[in-house]
């Protein structure tokens, strides 16, 4: 989202001041932006990353990367199907009036965090070797 914002990529698609005008409705007082920017940071590093830890040995793949590329495709399609129409901008952001590029977009950023994530995580564990007597 940093590189969305300096490069000015799709500009009108702001999915953090969505996130805050929910929040805001939730809980009847103006919320500050940086807690919808904190929200979002949180769940992409501990639950998402807690997630991850706990499912990485049934994830399709035996690379970290091919792993991490399965997860991100499952976590993309949850938001495409559920946090997109929370937040009112339709099925994987098709409501925005911006054709695909916010669905691309999306795509490509969830991967490329996950993709990560999943190389990280097979360099840093150890997976229990099979008994071969």
């Amino acid at each position: 989202m940093t590189l969305k914002s300096w490069a000015h990529l799709l500009p009108s698609f702001q999915p953090y001041d969505d996130l805050q005008i929910i929040l805001t409705g939730l809980v009847g007082s103006a919320v500050h932006p940086v807690v919808a920017w904190a929200l979002s940071y949180f769940n992409g590093s501990v639950v998402l990353g807690f997630l991850f830890g706990q499912i990485y040995r049934w994830l399709p793949g035996r690379s970290g990367a091919v792993k991490g590329a399965a997860f991100g495709l499952a976590v993309w399609i949850v938001m495409g199907i559920f946090i997109f129409p929370a937040l009112g901008k339709g099925l994987f952001a098709s409501q925005t009036g911006l054709g695909f590029a916010p669905t691309l977009f999306t795509l490509l950023m969830v991967l490329t965090y996950s993709v990560t994530l999943g190389i990280a995580y097979s360099l840093f564990t150890t997976e229990p070797q099979e008994n071969s007597s």
